[in-house]
């Protein structure tokens, strides 16, 4: 035997292959899980020969494995070899004993995880809270309390760092004590979008940024959807908060329930177009959830540390309070308020309005008001 064969494998050239698999075209993470239990690594499968790797995949993709890598590859390789110099930044492949093993045991794991920010975070227990990018005052109001009432119950926060509830979630998530996991669609050396960076940066801070797709890898629509496995696949639950009926979320809640993850989701009012989804999760067998509480219980973790000490509203006026009363939580139309209130509209508007400055109530498509529960 040679000295050389004594040696330990380099780790950058082990990196090195992994990136190369999972850069070659016609190759998915369904296509790495299957060469890997036949090959056992990548550098095996690199060395297997066009004859061998037609057994496995299609002649073109055997050929692009068998030849040696194109010179776009190796800048890529390159770019990642420097990305990971830098500090904070780490690339998780799915042989590595830190890999999260919920995840790994879905049915495509992704073959690497680009990480910025605490990769001890994906070993910690996890609940993904996920909902509509329009959302409501009241939806982003409540994403942002359940977030850190279950950060304080122990549970690292997941979701996709969209606008709207997954702001909200990771704001609310970061307030309390375990912190968040934002799963990206893009490459980790990117953020979208643009109005989240300085969050971006925090949860690279505080959290952990997690992505599958190649540094460099844009905004691209069809990656979105895709990501939400890995929503999913890290934690142990979905929580959708507002959801349209043909929302995004959804689609969370579903893979969700192929892979055996328990979904909630927080109903509505029934005229409100974004608690359709929720209300249709429910139907289908998702639990109702009222409170953290709700969450906690049916994930057997203790309620005892999810008191959330909630800040203090704005003083009310004596009018505003009697419209507060008579609107209850349902979405109101002034008009009927205004003879509910046996007032006059003019005065009525001025109360609707220093109760929406106060952040008391909402105002909704089409002319509404709603009041807010905190």
């Amino acid at each position: 035997m040679r000295d050389t064969d004594l040696r330990p494998p380099d780790p950058a050239a082990l990196l090195a292959d992994w990136i190369r698999l999972e850069q070659t075209p016609g190759v998915g993470p369904a296509t790495v899980r299957r060469l890997l239990a036949e090959f056992a690594s990548p550098s095996r499968i690199f060395d297997a020969g066009y004859r061998a790797l037609c057994d496995h995949v299609p002649a073109p993709v055997a050929r692009a494995l068998s030849e040696a890598a194109a010179p776009a590859m190796l800048r890529q390789i390159d770019l990642t070899m420097n990305w990971l110099a830098q500090s904070g930044n780490h690339l998780l492949t799915l042989h590595d004993a830190a890999y999260p093993p919920a995840l790994a045991n879905i049915p495509d794991p992704p073959p690497l995880l680009y990480l910025k920010g605490w990769p001890e975070l994906l070993a910690s227990p996890m609940l993904a809270i996920v909902g509509s990018r329009n959302a409501s005052l009241q939806g982003r109001t409540n994403a942002e309390v359940f977030a850190q009432a279950l950060s304080c119950a122990g549970l690292t926060i997941v979701s996709g760092l969209a606008l709207g509830i997954d702001a909200c979630a990771h704001l609310g998530a970061l307030a309390g004590p375990s912190s968040t996991v934002a799963v990206i669609g893009t490459g980790a050396d990117t953020v979208y979008p643009a109005r989240n960076h300085a969050l971006a940066h925090r949860i690279a801070q505080e959290g952990c940024i997690v992505s599958e797709y190649a540094l460099g890898t844009p905004p691209l629509s069809a990656n979105f959807p895709r990501r939400n496995r890995i929503i999913s696949g890290l934690s142990a639950g979905v929580l959708v908060v507002e959801a349209a009926a043909r929302s995004g979320s959804l689609i969370t809640a579903q893979v969700a329930a192929v892979q055996g993850r328990d979904v909630f989701a927080i109903p509505g009012s029934i005229h409100s177009s974004l608690s359709k989804g929720c209300h249709k999760l429910i139907k289908e067998g998702a639990k109702l959830v009222e409170s953290a509480a709700d969450v906690l219980e049916e994930l057997r973790m203790s309620p005892l540390a999810t008191m959330v000490i909630a800040a203090p509203a704005a003083a009310t006026s004596r009018a505003g309070q009697a419209v507060l009363d008579a609107m209850g939580y349902e979405p109101a139309e002034p008009d009927a308020l205004a003879v509910h209130c046996a007032t006059a509209p003019g005065p009525l508007s001025l109360v609707l309005l220093e109760l929406e400055l106060a952040g008391h109530v909402e105002r909704l498509p089409g002319g509404l008001f709603q009041r807010i529960k905190r």
